[in-house]
């Protein structure tokens, strides 16, 4: 049987989040997902979460996390690696494998340290892990550092891709290094036989230093592909864009020519409009579940990954 932990003494030191909790805006909160098949064993750390400044959301098992995962994306997930049913290394493989959710931080929870579950734990996608009985100041502090990181990764991803091109980084020998989502589609739409992880044979003559050229996918885009030089650890990186031959008409016919139906169409009004899925939901008389499953229809239709550049498609032309 486990112990719970020590309680915090009054002079542990202050997490950074701790500081503006109180002050901080309800919609400004991180919000973290704690994933425990004994959750009111974790009563303490999820109080000092959120006097913190975090919104705790609670789940018993992994099918209950994957089921809030459809509903809200978190900024990190704190995961028991050993659950009953569905363990907490397959949810977390489960969750890698949804390319909307696999920016999110894992920090496994665990009464096991043995070196097999800590490699099962980083191979199946965690970035951390934490031997339980939990010391909630050291959870705090890691969690900060994950979360901060995973945010920041994420809005430079989607700040690529909003506007309207995307990012690979390519190593010395020809293997992708990083690609943003919206690059990781128009690859994709080459449909180069290629392995897994290599550049399409299409794109090596861009690996020249200096080199700018274009390219057709399968389904009639023309892309523009130029070598933006040498970054970090020898990386080559690449810069694609769509060519625009059309101005704004180019835009209007992309989103023509993507078919929506009338309630996609509806929903990308909406999120154009900064709504989120609940608001959608209720404007449309559905459930969030429902407005989700629409905007992944939607992803799909628009050539798109994130829902800032699919508002940003839309905004100029539903508004």
């Amino acid at each position: 049987m486990q112990t719970p932990s020590p309680p915090e003494s009054p002079g542990s030191p202050v997490s950074p989040g701790s500081l503006d909790a109180a002050a901080r805006p309800e919609a400004e909160r991180p919000v973290v997902l704690v994933v425990d098949d004994a959750p009111s064993s974790l009563g303490m750390l999820c109080d000092t979460l959120e006097a913190s400044g975090y919104t705790v959301l609670v789940a018993a098992d992994g099918e209950a996390a994957l089921q809030r995962l459809e509903l809200v994306v978190p900024d990190a997930i704190l995961l028991d690696g050993l659950m009953p049913g569905l363990s907490g290394f397959e949810t977390c493989r489960r969750i890698k494998a949804n390319p909307a959710l696999a920016h999110i931080p894992v920090l496994f929870m665990t009464g096991l340290s043995e070196t097999a579950h800590v490699v099962e734990g980083f191979e199946c996608g965690g970035v951390d892990y934490v031997v339980k009985p939990i010391r909630a100041q050291e959870v705090l502090a890691r969690l900060h550092t994950h979360a901060r990181n995973a945010r920041i990764t994420r809005m430079a991803r989607d700040a690529v891709d909003v506007a309207g091109m995307g990012v690979v980084f390519v190593d010395t020998r020809g293997r992708i290094a990083w690609r943003s989502p919206q690059a990781a589609l128009w690859l994709h739409a080459l449909e180069d036989p290629v392995a897994p992880g290599l550049l399409p044979a299409s794109i090596e003559p861009a690996l020249a230093a200096g080199a700018s050229m274009a390219i057709g996918t399968a389904t009639g885009m023309r892309l523009s592909v130029r070598n933006l030089g040498a970054a970090a650890l020898g990386e080559t990186m690449l810069l694609f864009a769509l060519q625009r031959d059309g101005g704004a008409g180019t835009t209007s016919a992309r989103l023509a020519d993507a078919a929506l139906t009338p309630r996609e169409t509806e929903v990308l009004s909406w999120l154009a409009k900064g709504k989120t899925n609940r608001d959608i939901g209720e404007i449309l008389g559905t459930s969030p579940r429902t407005v989700n499953k629409h905007l992944e229809h939607i992803f799909e239709k628009l050539g798109v990954e994130t829902r800032a550049a699919a508002a940003a498609l839309a905004s100029g032309q539903l508004a």
